[in-house]
């Protein structure tokens, strides 16, 4: 199973922002990925899943919103698969973290192989909600009317608000807010555990609680909830393929705390140690537990320690979202998507303003097969020499990363001052062309990356003389 979340509520980022983030990983390691606007007359009115064939009645006032989907070829083949996204109302949602559950759910709530799932999710929710509240509200009703095929994790946020939720079974779900001060790392497995159904914090479906009591679900006992002990899996393989990525990131973000990678028991928020950046995000989603015997890439731990556990950032990351709703500016240029493509240990991430009506030519045509000026690709012929000597190539690869977010935030600095002073459709085309020049300074960074690379290791090939 795919994917990694990260969460930060606004009083625990250090520019006052609502951030969530998410590595979309895939089965195996090519999956090209688009980054689109799609503007209200591009917005499907009679849809229908490729999937399993559910067809979902659209409202027919959609905003304008930021999309992460397929490329042409694979959306007819595949379904559209938006994955995240920001909307006109300055609302974010990533869908989806692929979850878990567990046999006692499953036989009381079977899954519906004709419900909607991640390929639909943000397509059928994102244009029609105007707060993170009101996207849980609009999923939920569509989990309960057409029921879903597998389980997952959605994230919705705005300005003030994040919201966590869970889908449970075939047509059940749960969702709880992010405290404000507090982060959540989620990773392939059911997240949320403490719920109370009373709280202003958790919203869940109308007969979720008659449903673990008239089934005895909580195995816990008494009149608490821990829904990760109630709904989620027990499994072996969630010791060394999902809890290990929320413990590391944890250690990261509260390295004072001593912990197991095999604790299962590990908070679903927790308040971080220091205010957290996009930087932190980055770092933690790409990494491969730097630092401890279980580096693939490191030398200090055995083979069979090298190899325990799934590394966050690796082989089969597709692209990495971090959706930034800014409080300290106005409302018109408040929206973010940092975005980077392909696997995330060998790839820069960059800002985008997402009150636009296109994107850059870099991240928006990938193409199907290899193609240098797309981003997508670059990456992956940047992984491809970079994963056979990391130590060799590691300070160029840490210059690109550096390179890219900071050209990012000094566009964004200044754009934001420009942008200040301007109104209306002037304000959308300096973003525009802000974004431009953003994604032009990302190619060339991973351009000089890749032509640093070829030079260092040319003079290393073993075929010499």
């Amino acid at each position: 199973m795919p994917c990694t979340t990260i969460l930060a509520g606004k009083k625990a980022t250090a520019d006052g922002s609502t951030m969530i983030a998410r590595n979309e990983d895939y089965g195996h390691a090519f999956n090209p990925k688009r980054f689109i606007v799609v503007t209200p007359d591009q917005q499907p009115k009679n849809y229908q899943s490729v999937t399993s064939k559910c067809q979902v009645d659209l409202p027919d006032n959609p905003l304008r919103y930021t999309a992460l989907p397929e490329i042409p070829t694979n959306e007819k083949k595949m379904g559209i698969w938006g994955e995240g996204g920001i909307n006109a109302a300055n609302v974010a949602m990533s869908a989806t973290e692929t979850s878990t559950t567990n046999p006692r759910v499953l036989g009381i709530d079977p899954m519906n192989k004709a419900g909607i799932g991640e390929e639909d999710f943000v397509t059928i929710v994102l244009p029609y909600i105007h707060s993170a509240k009101e996207g849980v509200e609009l999923l939920g009703r569509y989990l309960e009317k057409y029921g879903t095929y597998e389980s997952n994790g959605v994230i919705f946020s705005d300005k003030d608000e994040i919201w966590y939720m869970e889908t449970i079974g075939g047509h059940h779900w749960a969702a709880k807010r992010v405290p404000d001060d507090a982060y959540v790392v989620a990773p392939n497995w059911f997240s949320i555990t403490d719920f109370d159904f009373q709280a202003a914090d958790t919203m869940a479906s109308a007969d979720l609680e008659d449903m673990i009591k008239d089934h005895h679900l909580n195995i816990d006992g008494g009149t608490s909830y821990n829904f990760r002990h109630i709904f989620g899996s027990h499994n072996d393989s969630d010791y060394d393929y999902n809890i290990p990525r929320q413990w590391y990131i944890q250690k990261l973000f509260n390295p004072s705390d001593v912990e197991e990678p095999d604790n299962p028991d590990l908070p679903f928020a927790k308040k971080p140690e220091h205010l957290l950046t996009v930087e932190d995000f980055k770092y933690a989603l790409s990494s491969r537990y730097q630092h401890t015997p279980y580096d693939p890439y490191s030398d200090r731990g055995s083979v069979a320690e090298q190899h325990a556990f799934r590394p966050i950032g690796f082989q089969r990351n597709q692209e990495v979202h971090i959706m930034q709703i800014r409080n300290d500016v106005p409302e018109d240029i408040a929206a973010i998507c940092w975005l980077a493509f392909g696997p995330n240990a060998f790839n820069g991430i960059a800002p985008f303003y997402t009150n636009v009506t296109d994107t850059p030519a870099q991240y928006r045509d990938t193409q199907a097969k290899f193609n240098i000026s797309n981003m997508y690709w670059l990456t992956h012929a940047i992984t491809t020499i970079a994963d056979d000597h990391p130590k060799r190539y590691n300070a160029m690869l840490e210059d690109l990363k550096q390179n890219t977010i900071a050209y990012g935030r000094h566009v964004l600095m200044t754009t934001d001052q420009a942008a200040a002073k301007l109104t209306g459709k002037k304000v959308q085309d300096c973003l525009q062309a802000a974004n431009e020049k953003t994604a032009q300074g990302a190619y060339n960074y991973a351009m000089k990356c890749l032509g640093d690379m070829v030079e260092t290791g040319s003079l290393q090939i073993r075929l010499n003389y």
